[in-house]
């Protein structure tokens, strides 16, 4: 998600396209980077500390 979300912010900024407040390069990188800090911190990825272990 934080990669398509720079793709598009490079794509913007390189063509010059003049969007929204909202759509600017700068707003979509912010967002993106959010999105990998989420990442980073493990929200998502499959993991769990509750239950992981054996059942016995």
């Amino acid at each position: 998600m934080a990669a398509a979300l720079f793709g598009i912010a490079f794509i913007i900024r390189v063509t010059e396209t003049s969007t929204q407040v909202i759509f600017s390069p700068t707003s979509l990188m912010l967002v993106g980077l959010a999105f990998l800090a989420v990442h980073s911190a493990g929200v998502g990825s499959g993991w769990s500390s509750r239950g992981s272990g054996r059942r016995r």
